[in-house]
């Protein structure tokens, strides 16, 4: 098995596709992309449904007197949770009671919604191994979570705008094909708007576009086939049984989707610094896998005046990661020593 995996491990480090999909996988796990994923599906749930319903109850005021177009708004809106949308889209014009009604409730909805606004800047920050001194303070976070709601607030009013313009001058077939194309490109360019509002500033933009241009498609795919498998799997459901089918339903699909989102801010990561080929066995370390390691270290910075020092052994015997002979302890013992004459701390 050590022979054949050896071999495997030779094969996928000497050509590109198989070595860059591992350093994907390898640093979604070396970043907790699971933990992370949850996160988001957590406060995805809590946050983002009510968030939806704001949005599509403000512009529902601004197109006061227009009943074709909240329709389509509403429609559009609630169209990213196809599991729940039904039951949202008949309750989404609650709000509408009065003005103040409406500030108030907002102003709760927006406050919630800001949980995974943080979460979704947490994991930038995490993915791109950022050190803890050098992020954003609690009001940059915050002004980047509204300037988040606003470009979710123009992705709806544009994805709104552009079907009603395919439906109105195609029709059949084209209007379908049309109308998934036109998705494709909205949900590409919000993936792109989103990761540079969410990822920090010292990341140039040009770095963000190709996991975008993965996610948008798989996200559109998502959206179609997701509400459609999990409707699939609850329809036998009974009346009780299916009410907490549903909200399972709904995490799950939430799960997939902040997969989707962290691995594609991985991508673009492992393709930025070049985070490949990895080694499938260890030892040996390769470059890259040595420079995963040294950022998850140095992420760790809380203070500009905090150094962090990283450096890597070579007497490590290759198999089972123990020490390869009886003097390594004494030679950390003596640089330990060495650091204590200097003054610094051992």
């Amino acid at each position: 098995m050590d022979q054949l995996l050896r071999r495997l491990d030779e094969f996928q480090q000497r050509h590109r596709v198989p070595a860059f999909l591992l350093g994907v996988v390898k640093k979604y796990g070396d970043d907790r992309g699971g933990q992370l994923a949850v996160l988001l599906a957590y406060y995805g749930f809590l946050s983002l449904l009510p968030l939806m319903l704001l949005l599509s109850t403000v512009l529902g005021f601004v197109l006061q007197g227009q009943p074709d177009a909240q329709h389509a708004v509403v429609n559009s809106a609630l169209a990213d949770f196809p599991i729940i949308g039904d039951q949202l889209r008949q309750n989404v014009h609650s709000l509408h009671g009065s003005a103040l009604a409406v500030i108030v409730g907002g102003l709760g909805l927006l406050y919630g919604a800001q949980g995974i606004a943080q979460v979704l800047q947490f994991t930038m920050a995490q993915v791109w191994n950022v050190p803890q001194a050098q992020r954003p303070g609690w009001w940059a976070r915050l002004a980047r979570g509204l300037l988040l709601f606003v470009v979710l607030g123009l992705g709806l009013v544009v994805s709104t705008g552009a079907a009603a313009l395919v439906g109105g001058t195609l029709g059949g077939p084209a209007a379908r094909v049309g109308a998934v194309v036109l998705s494709l490109v909205v949900n590409t360019g919000l993936y792109l708007m989103c990761f540079r509002v969410l990822t920090p500033r010292q990341i140039p933009l040009r770095d963000l576009v190709p996991g975008c241009l993965v996610a948008g498609p798989a996200w559109t795919v998502l959206q179609t086939f997701g509400g459609l498998l999990v409707a699939h799997q609850l329809r036998h459901a009974t009346a009780v049984y299916g009410f907490f089918a549903t909200v399972i339903g709904l995490l799950s699909w939430l799960y997939l989707a902040a997969q989707l989102t962290v691995y594609a801010a991985e991508a673009n990561a492992v393709r930025a610094r070049r985070l490949w080929p990895r080694a499938l066995l260890q030892p040996p370390l390769t470059r890259a896998d040595e420079q995963v390691l040294t950022d998850l270290v140095q992420q760790e910075q809380r203070r500009p005046e905090q150094e962090i020092d990283v450096r890597f052994r070579a007497d490590v015997a290759g198999g089972d990661g123990a020490s390869a002979g009886p003097d390594a302890k004494t030679d950390l013992v003596k640089e330990s020593e060495q650091d204590s004459e200097k003054g610094a701390p051992s």
